[in-house]
């Protein structure tokens, strides 16, 4: 099989690489895409050194498959000339997410949208994916009526300049001194400031998990209210999700149908310091679930902690996941 990678130095390119490689997806041909100061530079995959090209010549290779990881514009402009060319796209940007005419997907809840004619399928924002996977099971056993979420996520979020940003600054360096991608300094810091603010108040990431919960779930009714956070992490986002039901739950079988759902792990043992951290996260596809317990507060309620390395499920492996989703519905080559 073709695939093109675009974006393939960046942060998530690289993991979505990386990601490739693991889990033995049948790549034959590769074409690393990135910006024009890059072509031409050597990058290695399953051990063979392959040479970074221009998007234009890897959409006159005509690859089967592309995954997208280069911003907003990139996959504006080009998703359409790869998918023209005849090319399957799976686009990690935020535009085409809430396009009425692209499916938004997260395999393991809604892979069955994923129709022949899908030629860019949009994957979901990092925050999103690792909240609805938890919360997916438990919205069809009791129906979810309010999700209150308040993220706490990780400089890498941002990519590289954010990570170098943050260690600028553990290193001595005074605001000024470096470039800096964040209005203030990150470490030994926290933002409650995620992309731009919008009319509302809200910013566009709070949005975001507002809209595309809607969108995976199929379901317009769930009142959604997020606060998205920035913390001085590396990698991981951690998440503390309130919810309240419709109907009552017990909370043995609610950590049964975490348990249950493929890319789950629950780690919720309180009385011997067992819970979900960043710092254990990174690195690994699954979405880790703890601190489960009544809301006492409100009728029908829960609280749950969960935490996911988001260049990984929250980005690169989802996209991942969705090819292999096309390949089981015979929509790319098996090999």
């Amino acid at each position: 099989m073709k695939v093109a990678v675009v974006g393939a130095t960046g942060l998530v390119g690289t993991r979505m690489l990386e990601v490739l490689s693991e889990r033995n997806f049948p790549v034959t041909e590769l074409y690393p895409v990135a910006s024009e100061k890059s072509v031409g530079r050597k990058i290695t995959f399953k051990g063979r050194e392959w040479t970074v090209v221009s998007a234009d010549d890897a959409i006159a290779a005509r690859p089967d498959v592309a995954l997208f990881s280069a911003g907003a514009g990139a996959s504006r402009e080009l998703a359409p000339k790869f998918a023209a060319a005849g090319c399957r796209v799976v686009d990690n940007s935020s535009f085409w997410r809430m396009d009425p005419t692209k499916k938004l997907v997260v395999p393991e809840i809604n892979g069955d949208v994923i129709g022949k004619d899908d030629m860019i399928i949009a994957n979901p924002n990092c925050s999103t994916i690792q909240m609805l996977m938890p919360l997916a099971p438990l919205h069809k056993a009791y129906r979810i009526k309010r999700i209150v979420v308040s993220t706490y996520q990780s400089v890498t979020g941002t990519g590289y300049k954010a990570l170098n940003q943050m260690e600028a600054e553990r290193a001595g360096k005074k605001w000024g001194e470096y470039t800096a991608v964040y209005p203030y300094p990150i470490d030994e810091n926290i933002l409650p400031h995620i992309d731009v603010f919008l009319e509302n108040g809200y910013t566009k990431e709070e949005m975001k998990m507002v809209n595309e919960t809607h969108k995976i779930l199929r379901d317009d009714t769930i009142a959604v209210s997020p606060t998205t956070v920035r913390v001085p992490v590396k990698g991981g986002h951690s998440e503390s999700v309130n919810l309240e039901f419709e109907k009552d739950f017990d909370l043995a079988e609610v950590r049964r149908l975490i348990s249950d759902m493929p890319g789950c792990t629950v780690q919720d043992d309180p009385e011997h310091n067992v819970y979900p951290m960043p710092l254990f996260a990174w690195g690994k596809d699954d979405v880790f679930v703890g601190r489960i317990r009544r809301d006492p507060s409100v009728k029908y309620g829960l609280n749950l902690w969960c935490v996911a390395d988001n260049l990984r499920k929250g980005a690169a492996t989802n996209a991942v996941q969705i090819a292999e989703h096309l390949i089981k519905k015979g929509f790319l080559p098996a090999e």
